[in-house]
């Protein structure tokens, strides 16, 4: 090797000059060697140890276990049960049972002394549909501790009726009306059915909620069913407006005037039924009292009476208090007021909803005039009071006669819709006595501004019936 070799051997043509060599010293370090010696001195320290013992031990006895299990006896094969032969068995047939068939169970033919009586058969005009229902359940002293097992189910379906709006209709129940008032015929195409009839029916309605659960205070069928119609009625012309109502007609017996009528029957003094008052009164103007102050003082008396007694309850004294203070302010109405008399005076009742409605320009309100339309005749009246706000279809006993005379307190006049009435909503005058000639003027001018009278139709005149009222003998 030439010098100029080995130099080039010795020189790295990389390395700066100047810089010695950086060789790793860890690549210099014999490291395997001394691993080596390390484990080597490792097993000569764990072989002087207990361990070597422990894992010969533990060999030599895994091995025993096996030899042993090879040795020990062979376990003996599962017995085998032999299975018998299958026999066959023949079909067996079912016979279905039966249902069992439910008692036959009969309603009672009529009443009974335990149930105060059948109540199909109530006056209320209503149909009762009964039926017993059977279910199988468990014994009876688990059952009879159940309020499912025993029930009633009760329920109260009403249909509403729809106001009849058409003459057709109208004429059904009042033969003749189109000919009776020609105008009605050019009102009916823009008649409205007025808002208190679907008031009248929420009320009864309302009424019938209340009472559900009393058989015994529902109204009747006839009672539910006592308007056909109400249409607020607009001529076209005159611009007269009127109220028509087509209902029945109930018998009204209320009134005083000691004025027309210094005494009245005792039956009628001394009734607790009887008002003497009518939502039409006037100033009194004669000096003779009313008939029925003395039988109001009487209440009175009595009621102190029973206030004075030991054995009267607290709350009985209380109701017969207030029951003398309300007597006390009707005799003081009495005795500054005069009313009509129902027996002589023909008027008819509205619903008290109406006469105390605002806004409304069709409502009737008491003084108000009308006439009433039944078999071919148109009877003057006025409204002369207030009902209640679930009935339609009321008249003085005066008026409920003239149209049947078999008429009183206790049997109205005409059970079918077929009365019409119809009001003149704002005519009413300044109220006072009646005065029959004056009624009768007004009415027919009033019938003229929708129209007037058929032909052959005629206004009723109303003679004055009440007794002759004796001066007293001036002394000479």
């Amino acid at each position: 090797m030439t010098p100029s070799s080995e130099n080039q051997k010795k020189h790295d043509p990389h390395e700066l000059d100047g810089v010695k060599g950086r060789g790793s010293k860890a690549a210099s370090f014999p490291w395997i060697r001394v691993s080596f010696f390390v484990l080597v001195c490792g097993l000569i320290v764990i072989a002087q140890g207990p361990l070597p013992g422990k894992i010969w031990r533990k060999l030599k006895s895994l091995n025993q276990d096996k030899k042993e299990e090879v040795i020990g006896e062979k376990p003996s094969p599962p017995t085998v049960i032999p299975t018998p032969p299958v026999v066959p068995t023949p079909p067996v047939v079912v016979t279905p049972t039966p249902a069992p068939t439910p008692p036959e169970v009969k309603p009672p033919t009529n009443h009974t002394s335990t149930s105060g009586g059948d109540v199909r058969k109530m006056s209320k005009g209503m149909t009762l549909k009964t039926k017993v229902t059977l279910v199988k359940g468990g014994s009876a002293s688990v059952e009879r501790k159940k309020d499912g097992s025993y029930t009633a189910e009760y329920e109260l379906k009403v249909t509403l009726p729809k106001a009849t709006t058409s003459l057709e209709g109208l004429q059904k129940n009042t033969p003749k009306l189109g000919t009776i008032l020609p105008g009605l015929s050019g009102m009916l195409p823009k008649a409205e059915v007025s808002g208190f009839f679907y008031q009248l029916y929420e009320n009864k309605t309302n009424r019938l909620k209340k009472n559900s659960t009393k058989l015994n205070e529902l109204m009747t069928r006839h009672n539910f069913f006592d308007c056909e119609t109400m249409l607020n009625l607009k001529h076209p012309t005159t611009g007269r407006r009127a109220l028509l109502v087509q209902a029945e007609m109930d018998v009204v017996s209320d009134g005083s005037d000691g004025d027309r009528l210094p005494v009245m029957p005792d039956k009628i003094v001394n009734s607790s039924y009887y008002q003497p008052m009518t939502s039409y009164g006037w100033r009194k103007t004669g000096k003779t009292p009313n008939p029925l102050i003395a039988g109001w003082k009487k209440r009175i008396k009595n009621a102190e009476a029973e206030i004075s007694r030991a054995g009267t309850k607290a709350d009985r004294k209380s109701w017969l208090r207030a029951r003398i203070t309300r007597i006390k302010r009707e005799i003081q109405d009495m005795e500054a007021r005069s009313y009509l008399i129902a027996d002589y005076d023909p008027f008819i009742v509205m619903p008290i909803n109406m006469l105390t409605t605002r806004g409304d320009k069709y409502a009737a309100r008491v003084g108000d005039y009308a006439v009433v339309i039944h078999g071919g005749e148109i009877y003057p009246t006025i409204v002369g009071d207030a009902g209640p706000s679930f009935k339609v279809g009321e008249a003085s006993l005066r008026m409920c006669k003239q149209i049947n005379s078999r008429a009183s307190s206790y049997s109205r006049p005409v059970s079918d819709l077929t009365v019409t009435y119809i009001v003149f909503p704002g005519s009413a005058d300044k109220f006072q006595a009646p005065d029959y000639t004056k009624w009768h003027t007004k009415c027919s001018s009033l019938l003229t501004e929708v129209g007037g009278l058929g032909p052959s139709a005629t206004l009723h005149s109303w003679p004055n019936t009440l007794p002759v009222i004796e001066e007293p003998a001036s002394s000479p």
